[in-house]
């Protein structure tokens, strides 16, 4: 989840979109972000840790488009006042197996994306220079992606996805070393999660806990009254609020309200 842009009526929005139905299981989504009116001052954006990996451009000006890897804090941009943004957002270990490429190579970073991708760079630039209708934009993004992904030849490595899985379905909530008993060792399965999604399981797993909380939309108030910091995983208060203002930027109190 993205969500420090609020859906609103407001002159910047942020939207989601989903691939072709045969992308789905690589891409988590397409995302749009842009001013509907130029703005008195420029503006800032913060994207919060999600475990994805991401490619993005301004519509405008495809030349510099770029990567932006697995991150294990909040990262802001500092936009114009005026921008219109497209995004391409692959699920954790996808990107690494599609571009051939050590996802710990990309962690924490932003880096141009004809380094990573001569081939996706030279399409954004000759298929969408001056499209701004998203509609056309999405289809050409997905005739383009489903053929280079009919050409990538896929590693499902159980072991790996087998610890995605328990990571995911504990909630990022778990003990590492006991849970995560996967038939390999502790040093060869951070050896997978570096190449295949850029971090430590245990950092991984701290976004997955982050996310989950994110996802159940609770109000500063109910935090407090419902102790949801102890359910997962938070040893107290203060613990839960300094790892959350890390992965988001502010306080629980700021980001859901009071």
């Amino acid at each position: 989840m993205q969500p420090t842009v609020k859906k609103s009526g407001e002159s910047v929005q942020y939207c989601e979109y989903l691939p072709d139905v045969t992308l789905q299981n690589v891409i988590f989504c397409y995302w749009e972000l842009k001013t509907t009116k130029p703005l008195d001052t420029p503006f800032t954006y913060r994207v919060v840790a999600d475990g994805c990996i991401d490619i993005y451009f301004e519509i405008n000006n495809i030349q510099e488009s770029y990567v932006m890897g697995f991150c294990n804090k909040y990262t802001e941009f500092e936009l114009k006042n005026s921008f219109h943004y497209i995004g391409i957002r692959f699920l954790p270990t996808m990107f690494p197996q599609v571009f051939k490429i050590d996802a710990s190579q990309l962690s924490n970073q932003y880096i141009n994306l004809e380094i990573v991708s001569n081939e996706t760079h030279a399409f954004l630039m000759n298929s969408l220079h001056a499209v701004s209708e998203f509609d056309i934009i999405r289809k050409k993004l997905d005739y383009f992606f489903k053929d280079l992904i009919s050409r990538t030849a896929f590693n499902f490595d159980t072991r790996l996805y087998n610890a995605i899985h328990v990571i995911l379905q504990q909630q990022g909530v778990l003990n590492i070393q006991k849970d995560l008993n996967v038939g390999i060792s502790s040093r060869q399965l951070r050896r997978l999660f570096d190449l295949y999604i850029g971090t430590t399981p245990k950092s991984f797993s701290k976004v997955v806990r982050f996310q989950n909380i994110l996802r159940a939309k609770p109000s500063s108030k109910s935090l407090k009254e419902n102790k949801l910091f102890y359910d997962s995983g938070y040893y107290d208060q203060a613990h839960f609020i300094k790892e959350f203002k890390t992965f988001y930027g502010v306080t629980p109190t700021k980001a859901f309200g009071r």
